[in-house]
């Protein structure tokens, strides 16, 4: 009966895997695994160091960023791996409707194009172009407003893998 009782339970385990409606307990926020609101102003206050910062296309250092090096960058100074590719990551997390936006959602314009990092306020923080630095933008600013894709969340946080398998 023993037998029996753990191959049903196997059975059972594999299948709710498989179905995808497998419980997942998520642990309690700790000093090591902060609550989502602690890692949005973490990452906003990241950002914000590099602020000045200049431009590079296919830069993803505080040597020279482009917008998706930005972005990954400082999520990847909070343990999560990136692509970097601003379409690419507009595919992870979840969305968000513009006006529920929180520090470090990520924002997306120009047909994923380009990618900031909204820190309140209606502000975001972006590598521009060649020639910029990295500055703080405001949603509203009629080029923005215009070409708004869309915003991401990354809860639950993307796992730190190597970003370039993606």
């Amino acid at each position: 009966m023993n037998r029996r009782l753990a191959s049903f339970v196997i059975f059972v385990v594999v299948a709710a895997a498989l179905a995808g409606c497998s419980a997942v307990s998520v642990p309690a926020p700790t000093a090591e695994r902060p609550t989502d609101s602690a890692r949005g102003q973490t990452v906003v206050a990241l950002a914000k160091q590099h602020v000045g910062a200049p431009y590079r296309w296919g830069g993803s250092s505080p040597s020279g960023f482009d917008c998706s090096g930005l972005v990954r960058y400082v999520y990847g100074q909070v343990g999560i791996a990136l692509p970097h590719n601003a379409a690419q990551q507009y595919r992870l997390g979840m969305p968000v409707a513009r006006e529920d936006l929180e520090p470090g959602d990520l924002v997306f314009f120009d047909r994923l194009r380009h990618n900031g990092i909204y820190v309140g306020d209606g502000r975001f923080i972006h590598a521009r172009q060649t020639g910029r630095r990295v500055a703080i933008a405001s949603l509203d600013d009629e080029w923005y407003a215009s070409h708004f894709v869309g915003a991401r969340r990354l809860d639950p946080p993307v796992p730190a893998t190597d970003p370039e398998d993606r």
